[in-house]
């Protein structure tokens, strides 16, 4: 979305340098005095994360970086905003703690507390067991170590109240946001981002649009051919029976709360008439006109052998950086990227399960998004028209899975036929090809190697700290 960002996870960070929850010493989350191992400990893991902070800032010009960690007392705060502070970087708490750097050089802070009982306990069921930490436990004795922790921290939590810094107060996952003394830019662009997430449950469905009457060109907004008839009845008939298996595993595991499911297309007829199988059964479809295929300017209908033809030092330019090249009245995937950022901000806010219909460009960004990939990568993603890829956000990364219904006419992913869509599928030709995960496979998108994205605007260097 235009902002260089990282995240940097104290836990992610602790477990690589200790090992998990059995590693840890008996001392290491309890209030009070602790053995001189285990504060060396917790020094030596807090100073070599912040130092990789401090290292992304000053080496690799990071824009923000999300540091999760725990900073529940004054004194901690303090210290941390004080010691970013010095080399320029300034700071807003998430969940118990956030910085970002800003523009005026102020220090931005955001507490986050819940005082029901139950919504702690569905978090702790939903999330943290499902953490490295306790990979293996069972379930049961998870909950209950982590509500140790919980009245651990409680017992030395200082609530947010200093007014010296920016700060932003979620209560009760979003039920209220108080906000002070917030300014810039990209402060308030923060907020607007922590107003519209949540934490439910939900999957996110993703296929091409069926195959058009004229699939090499951009300007001609065409309908979908017989076979992209068939192709829109075979995608409804898969969805609704994969649902429907979700639905039968989720019963078994005790969950009977059953999901809606709304479909997004764009504006294209290609893309809503791939919908209408969905429209004639009562779904609802939404039109997105910002989800419109990418523009490829003078390479409009032309394949790869004939643009490198036609613009060789273009062609040239493009391989060097397929994400961020615009070729002449084009867009490049950055200019998509941003163009979606609306959409990107109604997918996070969506609670029900949703199913985006739309061109291999768009997927691609929206894929990355969730999944975490690094930018350069956005372009080399591989959508097959004929797959449907399912994607589950989770606490601690996302569960993708990728499932083959159709092969048909037009299913080509790499400019196969004289029928494609070539400049949708330039970059597919760049190796390595990312393709989504395979069937059970789980995708982490946490830790050090979070989500990046770079453009070369400068905004000033900012951390954002998640805490507890």
């Amino acid at each position: 979305m235009g902002v260089t960002t990282q995240v940097f996870s104290l836990g992610d960070y602790r477990r690589r340098v200790i090992g998990g929850a059995q590693d840890i010493p008996e001392d290491y989350f309890k209030h009070g005095v602790k053995s001189p191992e285990t504060h060396a400990l917790r020094k030596k893991v807090k100073d070599g994360c912040e130092a990789n902070i401090l290292n992304y800032f000053n080496k690799q010009r990071g824009q923000v970086a999300i540091y999760d960690a725990n900073n529940g007392t004054k004194e901690s705060r303090n210290e941390v905003a004080e010691k970013f502070e010095a080399a320029g970087v300034h700071v807003i708490f998430l969940g118990k703690g956030l910085r970002t750097r800003a523009s005026n050089g102020r220090f931005m802070e955001t507490e986050s507390s819940c005082d029901n009982d139950e919504i702690v306990e569905a978090n702790i069921r939903s999330v943290k067991i499902s953490s490295p930490d306790y990979k293996g436990w069972d379930p049961e004795k998870a909950v209950a170590d982590y509500w140790g922790r919980i009245k651990t921290h409680e017992a030395q939590y200082e609530p947010l109240t200093e007014l010296k810094w920016p700060y932003i107060k979620i209560i009760n996952v979003g039920e209220k946001i108080l906000i002070n003394a917030i300014q810039g830019y990209l402060q308030s662009r923060i907020i607007f981002f922590l107003m519209n997430i949540h934490n439910k449950y939900r999957t996110i469905y993703f296929a091409r649009s069926g195959q058009s009457l004229i699939e090499h060109s951009f300007k001609a907004d065409s309908d979908l051919s017989p076979a992209g008839t068939e192709y829109a009845e075979k995608l409804k008939d898969f969805v609704l029976e994969r649902r429907r298996k979700v639905q039968e595993e989720r019963s078994k595991a005790g969950v009977v709360q059953s999901k809606r499911l709304v479909v997004w297309t764009s504006a294209r007829r290609r893309a809503y008439h791939t919908a209408w199988p969905f429209v004639q059964m009562g779904y609802r479809v939404i039109e997105k006109p910002t989800m419109g295929e990418i523009n490829p300017g003078v390479w409009d209908g032309l394949s790869p052998e004939m643009a490198q033809k036609r613009y060789p030092d273009e062609w040239e330019r493009f391989l060097r950086d397929p994400y961020s090249h615009r070729a002449p009245r084009a867009e490049s995937y950055h200019d998509l990227a941003v163009r979606l950022e609306p959409t990107i901000i109604e997918l996070e806010r969506e609670n029900d399960d949703l199913l985006i219909i739309g061109h291999a460009s768009v997927i691609r960004c929206l894929l990355a998004y969730l999944m975490g990939l690094p930018a350069h990568e956005v372009p080399a993603v591989e959508i097959a028209r004929g797959d449907l890829l399912e994607v589950v956000p989770a606490s601690y990364g996302v569960h993708s899975q990728a499932f083959h219904f159709w092969s048909g006419p037009g299913r080509g992913t790499g400019g196969d036929g004289p029928e494609e869509n070539f400049y949708e599928n330039y970059a597919e030709a760049t190796k390595p090809s990312i393709k989504p995960a395979d069937p059970e496979e789980m995708t982490e998108t946490t830790g050090q190697d979070g989500p990046k994205d770079t453009q070369e605007n400068s905004v000033g260097g900012t951390t954002i700290t998640l805490e507890g």
